[in-house]
């Protein structure tokens, strides 16, 4: 079965980095699209970024174009997600999913992604 596990989560101050990592097993993930989504208790999850299976195109909501990159590494079966300049808002937990499709949808919503991880927890507080 498909799964995957998020890590990379932690605590870091308003304007500092972190790099959380996905990795996958059960399926060779260079045939999906994988998103990342955070989530506040409480708040809908939201999509942050998105990287397509057949030709590495990438998606960002627009909240976090120029300050996140989401790459993959297909022989490690991993999508990494390098965040940087991070602002308070950006706290929650981060999940990562497949696609229903090998492209990323757009926008990127909830409903068409699926076996979703486990969640790693970021924190943006001084």
């Amino acid at each position: 079965q498909v799964h995957f596990v998020e890590s990379g989560g932690g605590l870091v101050q308003p304007g500092g980095s972190l790099r959380l990592s996905c990795a996958a097993s059960g399926f060779t993930l260079d045939s999906y699209g994988i998103g990342w989504f955070r989530q506040v208790p409480g708040k809908e999850r939201e999509g942050v970024s998105c990287i397509s299976g057949s030709d590495r195109r990438t998606r960002y909501s627009d909240s976090v174009k120029g300050r996140f990159t989401i790459s993959r590494d297909n022989a490690a079966n991993t999508v990494t997600l390098q965040m940087n300049s991070l602002k308070p808002e950006d706290a929650g937990v981060y999940y990562c999913a497949e696609s229903l499709d090998w492209a990323c949808p757009s926008p990127i919503v909830t409903y068409d992604f699926r076996s979703w991880g486990q969640g790693t927890q970021v924190t943006v507080s001084s």
